[in-house]
Formats: C-alpha cells, sequence, structure tokens
C-alpha cells in the first residue's frame, strides 16, 4: 500500500532493458513507462551497459527513448564464455581452458540454477533489497529472460512482502520452437519456476498456448496466469501511405535473423518465384542482426551471400527512430521465424501495423497466425516447400500492385487491436490493483 500523499513504488526488473538491442527491449521500455502512466514512480533495475557492447550488442539510439523520469540502478555482470577479447583472458584460461572452466563451475554460485546468470542472482537480489530500504517499493514487476530477474521479485516478497508480476515473455523450462521440455518437471529449474509462479501475484505470457501449456505444468498457480500479447507503437512504425506500386518490387523482412528461422526454404522458394513476370527485378533487402550475439552468426551470413545473383540483399541493423522509413521503402513484408503454436515473434505486429501485404514463411501452426488470421493482405506459404513458398510470394506480388485504399484501409484497423498500449492497458491496471490502488489509470 502506497503512502498517504505519495506516489506509489514500482521497481522493474529486467536485464534487456536499453541499450540492450534484444527483441524483447521494446515490450520493456513500453512497460517501464507504462507503470509511469499508470501512476507509479519506477526504478529500473538492470545491467550494465558495457554488458551489452562486450556480449549481445548494444544501441544506443534506444537509450534517446527512455523517460529521464525512470530511475535507472544498474548491476554488473560478466559472462566469460561470451568473451571474444583475449586480452580480458587470464593467463590459465589461455592455457589451461579444461581446468580454467572447471574452476569457475566450482566458484559458481549455486543461488539460483540458471546457467550463465547464477551469479548474477544474489548481486541482483541484494540490489533490490538496497532499492527498497532507500524507498519501499509497492510492487516488482520482472521480465524474463533471464529468470533471475523474477527470482530478484521473489526474494523481495519473501523477505519484505513485496508483492510481485512476474512478465514470463520467454520460456525456462518450454523449448519454444519444439514443444518439448528443456528440464525436467522435478529438475531444480522447474521447482523454482513452479515456487516463483506460486508466489507471484500474476504471471504473463505473450499468446494463448503458452499460457495454457505452463497452466497444465503449473496447476496451483493457473488461476493467475494471464495473456499480455506484445503489439507495435504508434510513436515507433505507422501505415505506409498508399502510393502506386509496380514492378520491381522490394520484398523486406525487418528482425533477428537466427538458426530457427526458414531462411533456406524461403530462399529456394524465392529462386523458384523468380520466373513469373510480377516478379521482375525484386529484390529482397534483408535488414536485421544475424543471431543474438555482437559476432554476426558466419553460416547465416553465408546463406545470404550465396544467395546474391538471386538479389538477396543485406543491409544490416535498423536503428529504432529509423524503421519506419524503412518499411516505407518496401511493397511486401516477410514474415520468417521457426517454431510452432508458442512462438509469436515481435516483428509480425509491426508488419500487420504498416498494412502492407505479408507472405508468411512458418512451420505449421506457427504462433504468428494469431495475429494474422483476418488480415486483407496476408498470403501464407501452405508449406516450407519451395513451391509453396513460391506462390505465396507470386500471389503477394500481385496484390501488392492490384490492393486499393480500400484493402490498406481493412489492414490497418485489423493493426489496431494489436496496438502495445491496447495490450498492455489491463495488465497495468491490475498492477496498479496489485499494489494496493484502487481504480484503473486515468
Amino acid at each position: 500500500m502506497p503512502a498517504p500523499g505519495g506516489r506509489p513504488h514500482a521497481l522493474y526488473v529486467a536485464l534487456g532493458f536499453p541499450p540492450s538491442r534484444g527483441s524483447g527491449v521494446f515490450r520493456a521500455l513500453a512497460t517501464a513507462h507504462g507503470l509511469l502512466a499508470a501512476g507509479f514512480d519506477v526504478t529500473v533495475l538492470t545491467v550494465d551497459r558495457d554488458f551489452f557492447f562486450r556480449y549481445t550488442g548494444g544501441d544506443e539510439a534506444l537509450e534517446q527513448l527512455v523517460d529521464p523520469a525512470l530511475r535507472i540502478v544498474r548491476v554488473p555482470l560478466e559472462l566469460p564464455a561470451q568473451e571474444w577479447d583475449l586480452r580480458r583472458w587470464s593467463r590459465r584460461r589461455v592455457y589451461a581452458p579444461t581446468a580454467w572452466l572447471d574452476d569457475r563451475l566450482a566458484r559458481s554460485s549455486k543461488v539460483f540454477p540458471e546457467r550463465s546468470y547464477d551469479e548474477w542472482a544474489q548481486p541482483l537480489v541484494d540490489a533490490a533489497l538496497a532499492v527498497h530500504a532507500e524507498r519501499p517499493v509497492d510492487v516488482t514487476v520482472a521480465t524474463v529472460n533471464p529468470n533471475v530477474d523474477a527470482y530478484a521479485a521473489y526474494r523481495l516478497h519473501q523477505e519484505r512482502g513485496v508483492p510481485f508480476v512476474v512478465d514470463q515473455r520467454d520460456a525456462w523450462t518450454l523449448m519454444q520452437f519444439t514443444g518439448e521440455r528443456t528440464y525436467a518437471a522435478d529438475s531444480p529449474q522447474a521447482q523454482w519456476e513452479g515456487r516463483i509462479f506460486e508466489a507471484a501475484a500474476e504471471v504473463w505470457f505473450v499468446n494463448d498456448a503458452m499460457r495454457e501449456w505452463h497452466a497444465a505444468a503449473y496447476p496451483d498457480a493457473a488461476d493467475h496466469l494471464r495473456v499480455v500479447r506484445n503489439g507495435w507503437d504508434p510513436e515507433s512504425v505507422a501505415p505506409v501511405p498508399v502510393r502506386a506500386v509496380a514492378p520491381p518490387l522490394t520484398f523486406g523482412f525487418i528482425g533477428t535473423l537466427t538458426s530457427q528461422v526458414p531462411l533456406q526454404e524461403f530462399l529456394d522458394g524465392w529462386h523458384r518465384a523468380l520466373d513469373d513476370p510480377a516478379m521482375d527485378g525484386a529484390v529482397v533487402s534483408i535488414r536485421g542482426h544475424l543471431g543474438f550475439y555482437r559476432a554476426p552468426n558466419e553460416a547465416l551470413a553465408r546463406q545470404l551471400e550465396a544467395a546474391g545473383p538471386d538479389r538477396v540483399v543485406y543491409g544490416g541493423a535498423v536503428a529504432k527512430p529509423d524503421i519506419a522509413g524503412v518499411y516505407a521503402g518496401m511493397d511486401v513484408l516477410l514474415m520468417l521465424t521457426g517454431g510452432g503454436r508458442y512462438v509469436t515473434t515481435g516483428k509480425v505486429f509491426e508488419y500487420v501495423a504498416t498494412g502492407l501485404p505479408v507472405v508468411s514463411v512458418v512451420p505449421p501452426d506457427n504462433g504468428c497466425e494469431e495475429v494474422l488470421r483476418g488480415y486483407p493482405l496476408w498470403f501464407p506459404a501452405s508449406s516450407l516447400a519451395p513451391d509453396d513458398v513460391a506462390d505465396a510470394l507470386r500471389r503477394a506480388a500481385r496484390a501488392a500492385v492490384e490492393a486499393g485504399p480500400d484493402v490498406r484501409a481493412a489492414c490497418v484497423e485489423h493493426a489496431q487491436q494489436f496496438r502495445r498500449d491496447r495490450q498492455l492497458g489491463p495488465a497495468l491496471d491490475a498492477v496498479r490493483r496489485i499494489a494496493g490502488i484502487e481504480g484503473a489509470a486515468s
């Protein structure tokens, strides 16, 4: 319960906060800003800036989007296994890497069983307790991964009675791409996940399939698991203005390419589609990071280079402030992602917001279909076979030329339900109630 006459205090725990360039950073930024708008003073507990530039890659432009009203507390973290700078290696690691690794594992913290992030667990808890000691926290919201973020919220609840919410936007004990368990039901990881879920006031998931799986896995927590979908941000992306479109067309992909993306299947279908007159001179523009880490994934880079003769061009990453302009230069968007019903990529929400034709090249029953279903200019490949991919590309090419203002307007109307503020609003109202604040935010 907040102090009389004062604004309530929310602690937001998120490793993936600017300058992170990870896909989840936009949900984290929107949630922190949403807590401000919901009437909270907000302290963000995150990692040091150097972490991103050393290991995963950072985007300084994103820091310009952070509201100065947010108080940022950073807790250092090192990931030696991802350290590419040999100057930072000890002599023992250079000359005896196996012994070095054995020593590290022996010293590794056993506080929380999450590989690579276990040593961050206690420093993060200590920082959360210090924030609370300086000014009492009324509610904590923790977004994962890593799951150690939720562990800090759990410990603050156990030791100081602060209620908490977990935004489980990524799975820990479920392999989203296959539907299989990553850890056994009796593993320390699953036991900790169940303990945290049961103690939380709410746990959020990005789609229905994820919520249903976890409700079955943790029935004692099922009554407070809810879906809070991702969405698109009106300040970052907007409908592409309707204009006359004629060949040559630009087919575009914006996002992070990983080994789970059916890239080769798309490239094979693209090669086959080029014999259609609607595809005369057509180009594929690939924009985004190649893999999750700072160093580009070499296998993906080679795939794209080999496809160069088919007019496949890799243009690098796109800064968030520039993304609307990049979409405006495209005629057809390419939804390429792996996984089944548990996977809903964040980019699909931006895609529908543009009002442009969308070709989806995804495995059967992929979660992005929840968003694309009913979108007037959606052209799904019926399978990952080259002929089916080629057919979807050809149909989208013709629609890009023929679709009039009415069809494009219907696409934009479809997208309105997926605005991020509309997805987050009810969840943030729930956070207010959990913190002891009556009524919805104005």
